[in-house]
């Protein structure tokens, strides 16, 4: 059996703990590099420890020498922190799992840019039931076309920094696209005061943060004397840790492209 080498950015973060502990799951994949952000208090401590477990891998801010003999990265940090980490990954031929959100239209071209030298899978959630729900919307925004209004509400946690959600926004996507429109055009990301009727066709986008919730996200299609919804609820980051080590998998032997969880479950091919 070949063993994948697995590198993982932000590993003392609360994503960076779940893949850790994805990985000492797995008997395909190993962790060969576990990196933090230059200061942090957690360099060159074992990172088994932030898992109350032994690896025998030092956390630390070498990029260069944690990649060296790594098949991939995961990172689940800040947009900036990404696009470092992403230079070095195209410098070193080192192929990238991104579920970090928050990137502007520009930081986006970037990671486009890169994937004509490495394999990246890049998608805002990396759950294979969000991944599922975004296929039920397509085919519902497709029957629900006329008559009836989208809002989109997601739930986070109080640290969460990005609003709305990247899922939240591809979903917005989504549904836009099945309507023949785009997300910009008809998109409304706040209401207060005085607004006005709603304007037919467009979007409405709210966002609660609080707490520890690890993510919740709903589509409603209301209509009249009728409600759809359409709606999915994380309760562990695990899920999404599951995920990326699986688009980990679906990188392995690819030498470049950009591919999203779509083609990672191959609903892509099966909706064509």
């Amino acid at each position: 059996m070949t063993i994948l080498n697995v590198a993982i950015a932000g590993s003392a973060g609360r994503m960076g703990r779940a893949l850790l502990e994805a990985l000492a799951r797995t008997a395909d994949m190993r962790l060969s590099a576990a990196l933090e952000r230059e200061g942090s208090p957690y360099l060159d401590r074992d990172a088994g420890e932030l898992i109350g477990a032994s690896c025998s891998v030092a956390i630390t801010d070498d990029m260069d020498a944690a990649l060296s003999g790594s098949g991939v990265l995961i990172d689940f940090t800040r947009p900036e922190g990404t696009l470092v980490h992403l230079e070095a990954c195209r410098r070193l031929g080192v192929n990238m799992v991104i579920g970090t959100t928050g990137f502007s239209a520009l930081q986006k071209r970037d990671i486009e840019a890169a994937s004509a030298d490495i394999a990246i899978v890049c998608a805002p959630n990396m759950s294979v039931g969000v991944n599922i729900t975004l296929k039920l919307l397509e085919m519902a925004a497709g029957v629900l076309n006329e008559g009836y209004d989208v809002e989109i509400i997601e739930a986070h946690h109080r640290h969460k920094v990005d609003a709305p959600s990247g899922t939240a926004l591809r979903m917005g996507e989504v549904v836009a696209q099945a309507l023949g429109r785009s997300l910009p055009e008809i998109a409304v990301y706040g209401r207060e005061g005085n607004v006005g009727e709603r304007m037919p066709g467009t979007i409405g986008f709210s966002v609660v943060r609080g707490g520890d919730i690890v993510g919740d996200h709903t589509v409603l299609f209301a209509g009249t004397g009728e409600c759809i919804e359409i709606s999915h609820k994380a309760s562990s980051r695990a899920t999404f840790a599951e995920g990326a080590l699986r688009a980990a998998r679906f990188l392995a032997g690819r030498r470049r492209g950009l591919f999203d969880m779509q083609d990672v479950l191959g609903l892509r091919a099966s909706a064509s």
